[in-house]
């Protein structure tokens, strides 16, 4: 019976030392929150700086940053919505993941993030846009819009109600506001044994620009500063941003200006006039206002959120990132929406809170893109990154410590060929101070495979053939992208450097077009030229 006893004794000290070790585990792992806006440039958030900084939208971003580390040099390797948001949660590229415009679904068996998360002891759980198209299954919960959901009054798809995507919920109110309270009541109940991970998906600012009534009056009587490039043409461009023999010119995505204004997308913001730059001012303004009547709103969904965290507790042992899914032309170069390599498009904003590990008020130039995210959450969160994951962690940098072996230059795709707005598709790569496009003006799909898709209708006449050209700025001396310098010969070595590179990453991240020939043909054809 001792002997028993003994063992029993035993036994229950191992179990003990056991539910010690992963109490104290869970208690040193970080609760993890990613805010994901939509469409929300760095330039609409005050600590970027720039000339919207003084128009006082995202004073708790702001604060945020300042008690963080703003990251200046973040970008999305193709600034739409879905490839994005496939290669933040697999840490992948679109030749690898699968997703390579909007017309794709992720595999289920390809969410990684929370994959890899759960295995380390995490609840996880999204809330808001998700845009993957396949149920979001490898997350404990969600609470997801069904495509792009509406803004007010939103229908969520809700696990535990029934069969996707039949599984629908009424809710009332703007969407930032229930998609934040959706956040908190989630936190509220979850399960305390386990670090959480949620991701809190905006679908603010995305357009159609439609704010909550009680911003109406919020910039009523300011004049938004407008981008110098949006009243005339410089020399940022070619006939491979505007078609063959410019016939792209008065189609091309534009919020302002003399060029085509889309009508049925942005209505409400057109008010002609005979004077062609009232017009236009005009249109900028209302536009503007409307757009950043959504950021205000996220902004101060952000304040109450981070408000219950420290009311909680919370706060402190809570990693909060901020990003947007890409960034947004707001009148550069006469453009609205995003799609383009340039900078305004491609950059994401990228805030990272986590008082532990970050000392405040960092700001950081590192090149980061948004297939780094996932690797350096999982090990944020205690694990390591999978293989399989092509992106980098940057927890070295988190900690103030130098990244070895880094990147000098990351790689960019734009699939989907004069499809919206009208940009063609294009390959690039950005350093730190350069960026080389190319403009291989094609679909990624033969023709004869072109019926049956939604946007068919846009490949009529020669409006979808666009010429092979390159573009190449000096971005240290030509920030806003205004002077292409490919053929100035004081560049040569660069752009040859740059060329070396792009064909290295291509080759190191499945980003070959081996499965479209016709693409890989255009490529060389031109490469030399």
């Amino acid at each position: 019976m001792n002997k028993i006893r003994i063992k029993l004794q035993m036994l229950l000290s191992l179990i003990l030392v056991f539910t010690t070790s992963c109490t104290k585990q869970h208690k040193q792992q970080p609760n993890i929150i990613f805010i994901m806006s939509d469409d929300h440039a760095a330039h609409a958030i005050g600590a970027y700086g720039g000339r919207l900084s003084k128009l006082g939208m995202t004073p708790n971003l702001d604060e945020m940053a300042s008690d963080g580390m703003l990251f200046q040099n973040v970008f999305c390797n193709n600034s739409i919505c879905t490839p994005s948001r496939a290669s933040i949660i697999t840490g992948q590229y679109p030749q690898t993941n699968g997703v390579l415009d909007l017309d794709h679904k992720l595999d289920t068996d390809k969410q990684y993030l929370p994959i890899e998360l759960k295995k380390l002891g995490y609840s996880t759980a999204v809330f808001g846009k998700w845009h993957l198209k396949n149920e979001p299954i490898n997350f404990d919960y969600y609470k997801v819009l069904p495509s792009q959901g509406k803004y007010n009054n939103p229908v969520f798809l809700e696990k535990g109600k029934g069969e996707w995507p039949s599984n629908k919920v009424e809710t009332e109110g703007h969407s930032s506001d229930v998609i934040t309270s959706s956040v908190i009541e989630h936190i509220k109940n979850r399960d305390q044994s386990k670090p959480f991970f949620v991701m809190h998906h905006f679908k603010a600012p995305h357009g159609f620009f439609h704010y909550a009534p009680r911003y109406e009056s919020y910039l009523a009587d300011t004049e938004i500063p407008e981008p110098a490039s949006m009243y005339y043409q410089t020399n940022w461009g070619s006939e491979g941003s505007r078609g063959k023999n410019d016939s792209l010119r008065n189609y091309i995505g534009s919020s302002t200006s003399n060029r085509h204004f889309d009508i049925n997308y942005h209505s409400n913001y057109f008010q002609k006039t005979d004077d062609q730059q009232q017009s236009a001012h005009e249109a900028y303004q209302h536009y503007l206002k409307a757009y950043l009547r959504l950021v205000k709103g996220v902004d101060d969904n952000i304040g109450k959120l981070i408000a219950y965290l420290k009311q909680e507790g919370l706060y402190d042992n809570t990693v909060i990132v901020y990003t947007s899914d890409q960034g947004m032309m707001l009148g550069e170069h006469d453009f609205q929406d995003k799609r383009w390599m340039y900078e305004e498009s491609m950059r994401m904003p990228f805030i990272m809170h986590y008082p532990k590990m970050i000392e405040p008020g960092k700001v950081n130039d590192l090149l980061v893109n948004n297939t780094d995210f996932a690797p350096t959450l999982i090990e944020l969160a205690g694990g390591s990154a999978p293989k399989y994951m092509q992106g980098k962690s940057f927890i070295n940098t988190l900690q103030g410590k130098d990244e070895l072996g880094w990147r000098t230059a990351t790689y960019y795709r734009y699939w989907m060929h004069i499809i919206h707005h009208y940009v063609p598709a294009h390959i690039g790569i950005r350093s730190k101070n350069y960026k080389l496009m190319f403009f291989y003006g094609k679909h990624y799909l033969p023709e004869e495979e072109h019926e049956g898709h939604y946007w068919k209708k846009r490949y009529d006449g020669e409006e979808r053939e666009t010429p092979h050209t390159w573009e190449f700025y000096d971005l240290s001396n030509d920030p806003q992208e205004l002077n292409n310098r490919y053929n100035d010969t004081a560049y040569s070595e660069i752009i040859a450097e740059l060329k070396v590179e792009m064909l290295k990453q291509r080759e190191e991240l499945n980003e070959t077009d081996k499965d479209y020939p016709e693409i890989q043909e255009i490529i060389k054809k031109h490469w030399n030229d």
